[in-house]
């Protein structure tokens, strides 16, 4: 299961409306940087065949089945921090991030 916090729930509401389309947001992880895996984040105009599609507040969530093992369990936030703002994985199956955190091991 993904889940949404209510402030990155709205965020992405927010980017859907002012985007004029969309049908939810789409999650995944490639294969990059230092520590092997980077979180993929975009918006999904459709589900992709295989998609495995969850909901939380109010937002669709759709997740590769590959994906979906490595982010099992993620809680998706929207943070602000002095100047800089963005989307915050908390991974439960993350082991280590590398130091410049663009990327991840499980």
């Amino acid at each position: 299961m993904i889940t949404l916090t209510e402030t990155a729930a709205n965020r992405v509401k927010d980017f859907l409306a002012n985007r004029g389309k969309g049908v939810g947001l789409r999650l995944g992880v490639k294969t990059t940087g230092c520590s092997g895996m980077a979180y993929v984040l975009e918006f999904a105009d459709e589900a992709d065949s295989g998609d495995e599609v969850f909901e939380s507040q109010g937002v669709k969530i759709f997740v590769d089945p590959k994906s979906l093992v490595y982010l099992d369990g993620t809680e998706l936030d929207f943070t602000k921090e002095g100047l800089n703002e963005g989307f915050k994985f908390r991974n439960p199956n993350e082991k280590a991030t590398c130091g410049c955190g663009e990327s991840f091991t499980v």
